[in-house]
């Protein structure tokens, strides 16, 4: 059978397996525990932030002084979990709207966190989850096409995340982007960090062959940025988990270069990279078989 886009992205009118509910809903948990940990970190970060520096996302239309200087981030971040928790449970009512509400507290709490100018990455793929379980219970009364359309809200954000991140690189340095030399640099760049904090540094073996050959670090960032270019075949199931996996390696190789390590991303693409489904599905049929009589 050939399946379109939509197929491959939300299944909607695919069958459903006990393998494909049990990850959804693991999906969930995971986007749920990390909205509570990011809004209550951001929040207490934010109780030591006097007045917006540099405004970014919301910030840069809405004045959120308000933000700074009180206790708010902290109640804020009590009430995103406790939508969080709404939501999960699934309880009606507020529950339907919960993820929504929680998202859009989630934004301030962003934006009144990184008012300092500094610009992340590593909660982009968790915040775009929780938009999704948004999304889900917003537009879809049917609890099934909810769930499905939230993870294949994710596949779809991963694929551009990772397309635009790509080509970002390339409107800002050109063609000449994987270049060793940069990679070089921003290994340097790191080192100076590391001896400002702690006295010393040490390079380990994947960053010494990289300083080693300019080649080989050409490389690298070679296979980093074609990697990045083909993420959206992760919106096809044929393709899915070898690209997964190879967006997992590029993560590693960040952290092996560049000391850089994108926690949460990880673990998203850990639980949506590997065939959790396929494998639950084959223990729970095994485990079927052996309680047959004979």
């Amino acid at each position: 059978m050939k399946l379109n886009l939509s197929d491959n992205l939300f299944g909607f009118d695919l069958p459903d397996s006990a393998g494909q509910r049990i990850v959804r809903k693991g999906f969930e948990l995971f986007v749920g525990v990390a909205t509570c940990y990011l809004a209550w970190k951001w929040g207490l970060y934010t109780l030591r932030i006097a007045d917006v520096v540099l405004p970014l996302g919301v910030a840069r239309y809405v004045d959120i002084s308000f933000m700074h200087g009180n206790s708010l981030p902290v109640w804020n971040a009590v009430l995103i979990s406790l939508l969080t928790v709404l939501g999960f449970g699934g309880f009606k009512g507020i529950g339907r709207w919960a993820y929504s509400v929680a998202f859009v507290l989630l934004v301030f709490q962003y934006a009144a966190r990184y008012s300092l100018g500094e610009i992340p990455h590593s909660a982009n793929l968790a915040g775009m989850g929780l938009l999704g379980f948004a999304l889900g219970r917003l537009f879809f009364t049917d609890p099934l096409n909810g769930s499905r359309f939230s993870i294949g809200f994710s596949y779809l954000f991963i694929g551009l995340g990772y397309v635009f991140a790509a080509w970002s690189k390339l409107i800002a340095t050109g063609i000449f982007w994987p270049d060793g030399s940069h990679l070089w640099m921003w290994i340097n760049e790191k080192a100076v960090d590391e001896i400002s904090r702690s006295g010393f540094v040490e390079l380990n073996f994947v960053q010494e062959w990289a300083m080693n050959s300019r080649l080989l670090a050409t490389t690298f960032l070679a296979v980093g940025l074609l990697t990045e270019f083909f993420a959206f075949l992760v919106w096809f199931k044929r393709f899915r988990y070898a690209t997964m996996m190879a967006i997992l390696g590029l993560h590693m190789g960040i952290w092996m270069t560049m000391d850089i390590l994108f926690a949460l991303s990880v673990w998203e693409l850990s639980i949506l990279g590997l065939p959790w489904a396929v494998w639950i599905d084959y223990f729970i049929q095994k485990r079927l078989k052996h309680q047959l009589p004979n």
